[in-house]
């Protein structure tokens, strides 16, 4: 089982965690100006990063606030865990 670092309450076992997919995506301004096209890139357009990817967590069985991980999607181990709304750190391939 992953350990994960809740920014807030500390170390916690992945089971009172959901993932929420990738980090940092923005919303369009102004989504009905876009195509069919653009929108579905919006929707479902993810990379597929192999190495270490940007994540958004929700700690949901404790204090259900939203944070940032660096996980690597091939040995799942967690480099870094920020806020929302934190400078976002480098990361390798």
């Amino acid at each position: 089982m992953l350990l994960i670092e809740c920014p807030y309450c500390g170390p916690r076992d992945q089971s009172e965690f959901d993932c929420g997919g990738e980090a940092h995506i923005v919303r369009p301004l102004q989504p009905e100006k876009l195509s069919d096209e653009q929108w579905a890139d919006y929707l479902f357009m993810r990379k597929n990063t192999k190495g270490d990817h940007r994540e958004q967590w929700c700690h949901s069985a404790g204090c259900r606030r939203w944070f940032n991980v660096v996980r690597n999607t091939v040995t799942y181990a967690i480099a870094a865990v920020y806020e929302v709304g934190d400078e976002p750190p480098e990361i390798g391939g």
